[in-house]
């Protein structure tokens, strides 16, 4: 395996990596392996990737959600943060950032992600009532309805009523889902219709009451659907004529708290749970009474920390969370699955938790997602000499470098339409339009006013009421007509309008000069 190592490093020296004008100064590949090589990692009989090139791109929250499509190209990424990032392999460089985010629901965090079977689309699952379907570029292609939540039976709403906690593809047709929800049921969707459910699943219960169904799975066929209850039962559903939502399977009691991940394998015969009570067990379908195995010591502090199998399916392997007065790190800690026992623990993060993790079967490549309260990311294990691009794509494509010549001025924009000459004219609609708006042009008559006035007009204050009476106090502002005899301010004027009068007297000036007033025909007056 060494030599075949050498011989591939020594082919890629040769040929680039990518098309077009290459750089003369490049970083050997040989170096950049080197320099991510993990310090603690060992040649093992399995053969796993111990290699870790860790996502530059890291955000401010725990990395809850991660789905990497069939090809190995794209790599979906959901978080605490309410955002889903996309990455592509074929456009990345060593930085390894996203070329795309997207938030699906406003203020809820991310879930699950999960790739249709053909690669075109995804399903988005948040803590909303409603999950999301997207096209591989990140266009909303549509959103499930939600249930009405008045309505007690579950079986007569068109869709969830409270958050989402899982959701997955059916693994063979590309138009149904599955999705589970903290109102206590199980719902199968057809993508094409996105305003009802196809199936309704109510998991049995001890006790009357809804139980949240924490997390959900298909087998590897999609012929059989399993669920995780929050009373800490797991329930299988065969898919069949005429099925309904009495499990053909029912474990009761497997886990002590809520179960956070659940995982078939392909034959159908071993079934895999975590909990967030520490432990991981398996179980044998065949026969349900206990568990073929119990694995404890394996903290778990996120209700989205999953479970996987490897390619050849003869490893499984989980992440473990941080404790707050422990020394350890983050681990990814992979088990046997014949012999049931612990094979080896990988570091990943010495301060962050691992959440979800997946091994690609055709890169050969193990993703990891970590995070805290402060921080977030993902990490990718691989090995140049059993891994198969994906990684090794990127960490070899250094990003472009600034240039000297790199300028760019501050253009300098040439309208013509500026000039009068070249100026559209207005239409007569534009035009009268301004004209309303200008209250002088369109003789606009004044308002009436309401409020406190001064100088006989109403609504003229001259300023606020404290400023009003300073200046009274100052005797800036008289006000004499309190005091005044309404008949003397008149008669003050009577000189001048007999000099010089200018309404009706001027008519008469000349030819009747001296006023001649009717006489009265008061009965009064006669008498």
């Amino acid at each position: 395996m060494e030599e075949e190592g050498e011989i591939y490093d020594g082919v890629r020296a040769e040929f680039p990596l990518s098309f077009g004008k290459q750089s003369k100064s490049q970083t050997p590949l040989e170096t950049i392996h080197n320099a991510t090589r993990r310090t603690s990692s060992s040649k093992t009989p399995n053969d796993f990737p111990s290699i870790s090139s860790s996502s530059k791109e890291w955000i401010h929250s725990v990395v809850s959600a991660l789905a990497v499509d069939h090809t190995g190209s794209r790599v979906l990424s959901g978080s605490y943060d309410y955002m889903v990032r996309m990455y592509d392999f074929q456009g990345m460089n060593s930085r390894l950032q996203s070329f795309r985010q997207i938030e699906p629901s406003e203020g809820h965090q991310i879930r699950n992600l999960s790739w249709s079977p053909t690669a075109d689309r995804f399903l988005c699952v948040t803590g909303s009532a409603q999950a999301k379907i997207y096209d591989r570029d990140g266009l909303t292609l549509g959103e499930f309805v939600k249930g009405d939540m008045y309505i007690r039976d579950l079986k007569n709403t068109k869709g969830h009523i409270t958050g989402l906690t899982c959701g997955e593809w059916h693994p063979k047709t590309k138009e149904t889902i599955l999705t589970s929800s903290e109102d206590g049921s199980l719902r199968i969707w057809d993508v094409n219709d996105f305003t009802t459910q196809k199936q309704v699943i109510k998991p049995k219960l001890a006790r009357p009451g809804r139980v949240p169904v924490t997390t959900c799975a298909w087998d590897h066929d999609g012929k059989c659907i399993t669920g995780g209850i929050g009373d800490g039962s797991i329930q299988i559903w065969s898919i069949k004529p005429g099925w309904g939502s009495r499990p053909d399977i029912y474990i009761e009691k497997c886990h002590e708290d809520d179960i956070t991940s659940l995982k078939f394998s392909s034959d159908g015969r071993t079934l895999l749970s975590r909990s967030s009570d520490d432990s991981l067990k398996v179980w044998d379908l065949r026969k349900t009474k206990e568990a073929l195995k119990v694995f404890e010591g394996l903290p778990n502090h996120y209700g989205q920390t999953n479970i996987g199998f490897s390619p050849d399916e003869q490893l499984f392997f989980t992440g473990t969370s941080v404790e707050r007065d422990s020394t350890t790190g983050g681990l990814l800690c992979f088990f046997d699955r014949l012999n049931l026992e612990l094979v080896s623990k990988v570091g990943i993060s010495p301060t962050c938790s691992v959440v979800q993790c997946s091994w690609h079967p055709k890169l050969n490549q193990i993703f990891a997602t970590v995070g805290d309260k402060s921080q977030g990311g993902t990490h990718i294990l691989y090995d140049p000499t059993i891994s198969e691009r994906g990684a090794l794509v990127c960490v070899a494509r250094a990003p472009r470098k600034k240039s000297i010549d790199d300028f760019e001025a501050n253009p300098v924009i040439h309208n013509p339409h500026a000039l009068p000459l070249f100026r559209d004219q207005p239409s007569r609609k534009r035009q009268r339009e301004k004209v309303l708006k200008d209250p002088l042009k369109s003789h606009k008559p004044e308002l009436p006013m309401t409020g406190p006035g001064f100088g006989g007009r109403v609504g003229t204050s001259q300023g606020s009421l404290l400023t009003q009476y300073l200046l009274k106090k100052g005797g800036m502002i008289k006000e004499t007509w309190m005091d005044e005899d309404p008949r003397e301010a008149i008669l003050k004027y009577a000189d001048v309008a007999a000099k010089e009068p200018k309404f009706i007297a001027p008519a008469y000036a000349e030819t009747q000069p001296e006023p001649l007033f009717a006489k009265s025909d008061s009965e009064d007056e006669e008498k």
